[in-house]
């Protein structure tokens, strides 16, 4: 699978992991009605999830994740 392939698989699935798991979440414990609920997991599961992205280097085409939660930028092999 190409690098900017794998950067989007990675990208989708952890957002809609987040997603899902905010949106129950939110529905359960907050007084939130409606529209309120998906609207509010959208913008916590964007903040909250790790960005991939693949950079053409020297060496060939990389992964690299940059996540709020870990310090730097990390290069997934």
């Amino acid at each position: 699978m190409a690098p900017k392939t794998k950067a989007f698989v990675y990208q989708l699935t952890a957002f809609a992991i987040l997603f899902i798991l905010f949106r129950y979440l939110i529905g359960t414990y907050t007084h939130l009605q409606g529209f309120w609920i998906p609207v509010t997991a959208f913008v916590v599961a964007t903040i909250l999830a790790p960005k991939f992205q693949a950079v053409k280097t020297n060496d060939g085409e990389r992964l690299f994740m940059k996540w709020i939660f870990v310090k730097g930028i990390k290069e997934i092999k």
